[in-house]
């Protein structure tokens, strides 16, 4: 909590083929949604947008929420985490930035262990809905 305030993230989920959802490795060596912190005078939207661009040089578009719910980071350390699903929306690079260690792309039947349940839970509910469009 900073300032009696939990850290709002927004997170995407991004399929770059049908079955295949793009991850960074953080320095907790976790996997994560590419995303982060929103910014004052930015919706939600925007931020997931700027991060994809600032982390891995891509341009997504954000379609539909997903999620909302308390993570804790770190014993202790608890952000509040917005989840989207995303659109590719131009080439794909994984033009990694120096935030993470590492970007792939993983199967929706393969998805590494060291993800958070809640993100993992955002990717599975993702890929569900596309599945049926």
């Amino acid at each position: 909590m900073e300032n009696g305030r939990y850290a709002v993230s927004i997170k995407g989920a991004v399929f770059v083929e049908q079955d295949r959802v793009i991850l960074l490795l953080n320095d907790r060596n976790e996997w994560e949604l590419p995303g982060g912190r929103i910014e004052p005078g930015e919706t939600p939207a925007e931020c997931v947008a700027r991060e994809f661009k600032e982390e891995l040089d891509i341009a997504i578009t954000p379609d539909v929420l997903l999620d909302t719910y308390l993570f804790e980071v770190i014993p202790q350390r608890h952000v509040f985490v917005v989840t989207y699903g995303c659109r590719l929306a131009g080439a794909l690079s994984l033009t990694i930035s120096e935030e993470h260690l590492q970007a792939d792309t993983f199967d929706i039947n393969a998805l590494p262990a060291a993800l958070p349940a809640g993100y993992r839970h955002s990717i599975l509910a993702w890929h569900a809905r596309c599945s049926r469009h």
